[in-house]
């Protein structure tokens, strides 16, 4: 119960504005739409062990709080951050009583990836008893940061980042509470979303700031940056968003998406990422994704990680930045990782065979007598510097491993390797081995 005190004293706009019924969230209509997951369980009268998973000032906890008033369960909030093994304990244990004078536990556990696997682990007997429905929020990934076994127990409801719209809607909001509109221009209003960046909180709170200035004071966007400071994008060198935005500038390099590539190299740099964490990544894409198809790809992104090392940043990141330009607009192959890998599975299932005695050298007469090196032909001094001869083992026959597609560069390789196929062909052995 609000005491009269408590009725009287400041609020948070945030907190002035939170939906007090689920029609009022926004954004989330994919969960909560008649026809939508939560939609429809709410609409059944069940309730079961969820997760709220989403990036932060999108709803999880206002919409843990609406679906518990939706439910005959008595609702238990907890956060991750706050509590430890203990308090975990007196939960389960009043759920338990609860549960003999037969009521059931809605508990909400803000921040859940917060506890450890231990304590995780200390859920799963009573959810899968039923003395609690758990009902879980996390900003992070629940495969990397949840117990299998716990994670196999909840639904897991994916919330998303509140969209320009949704943003627009809390602006308006905020304005019909405080009775006045925001003294912003368009170009104004729209930079504040995006300052957002799909966090209503963060909205709230920048907006609750910019209320208390002078209503006839119009702010157009170079003002509004004075007063409120632009929100740094989420990125978590060792989360999700790490792995999520370096596969999206792989992808985007090879999609020779040159504007995409660089949209990504920016992200990551502006969210503090290491930029030699991205030049490994570039010298990984050169072989694996470029390879013959342009061998300069190579010591390309050899080079700008060497610039980059030599002058630091922020100079330095304008070389990373000419090799993502590079390998985008690059010719793409992946012949030579197809080989390698067909070469490793190859010498994988032939074991340990020994090279042909002719391409053995023999230092010592012994060896000389065993026949190693004999017949070995020269191919310098051969017809058209190719001797045409084996060099797999004895026992094995011809492996065709490597396999240009004719792009780039490999369209001159391509016409190599047919030319010494012939000329193979033409200086046959009479050791009965054909090509595979």
């Amino acid at each position: 119960m609000t005491t009269l005190f408590e009725s009287q004293a400041p609020r948070p706009l945030a907190d002035c504005l939170r939906p007090l019924t689920l029609d009022e969230v926004v954004g989330q209509a994919h969960l909560l739409a008649e026809d939508a997951p939560l939609g429809r369980m709410l609409a059944s009268g069940r309730m079961v062990s969820l997760l709220l998973w989403g990036p932060p000032g999108t709803g999880k906890t206002t919409i843990a709080r609406l679906l518990a008033e939706h439910t005959n369960l008595h609702f238990e909030p907890l956060s991750a951050v706050f509590s430890g093994v203990a308090d975990l304990r007196k939960v389960f244990e009043a759920s338990k009583n609860r549960r003999e004078a037969g009521r059931g536990t809605l508990l909400f556990v803000d921040e859940i990836h917060r506890f450890n696997r231990a304590q995780q682990d200390g859920f799963l007997p009573y959810v899968e008893d039923g003395t609690v429905t758990l009902l879980g929020a996390t900003t992070e990934n629940p495969s990397f940061e949840l117990n299998t076994a716990l994670l196999s127990r909840l639904q897991v409801f994916v919330l998303n980042r509140l969209d320009d719209a949704a943003l627009e809607e809390l602006l308006v909001r905020s304005e019909k509470l405080d009775k006045k509109p925001l003294p912003l221009d368009k170009d104004a209003r729209a930079a504040l979303r995006a300052m957002a960046d799909g966090d209503g909180r963060y909205l709230l709170n920048m907006t609750e700031e910019i209320s208390l200035l002078p209503p006839e004071l119009i702010l157009d966007t170079a003002a509004l940056t004075e007063i409120v400071q632009k929100r740094m994008p989420l990125y978590d060198k060792a989360q999700e968003a790490h792995y999520n935005l370096i596969s999206a500038l792989h992808k985007s390099l090879r999609g020779s998406d040159v504007d995409a590539s660089l949209y990504w190299l920016a992200r990551m740099l502006v969210g503090g990422e290491d930029p030699r964490y991205i030049a490994r990544r570039l010298v990984r894409f050169a072989s694996e994704d470029v390879g013959m198809a342009d061998p300069n790809a190579l010591p390309h992104s050899i080079a700008a990680w060497e610039a980059y090392e030599r002058i630091g940043s922020p100079e330095g990141e304008l070389a990373i930045a000419q090799c993502v330009i590079y390998l985008a607009t690059a010719p793409k192959s992946n012949a030579v990782y197809n080989a390698m890998k067909s070469a490793m599975r190859t010498a994988k299932e032939t074991g340990s065979l020994s090279p042909p005695k002719h391409i053995l050298n023999a230092p010592t007469g012994l060896m000389k007598g065993l026949g190693y090196g004999k017949g070995y032909e020269y191919d310098p001094d051969a017809e058209d510097g190719f001797s045409g001869q084996d060099y797999f083992p004895e026992e094995m026959i011809r492996a065709n491993l490597y396999r240009p597609r004719g792009k780039g560069f490999e369209k001159e390789i391509v016409k190599r390797l047919d030319y010494w196929r012939k000329l193979r062909q033409d200086k046959k052995r009479d050791d009965g081995r054909g090509e595979a």
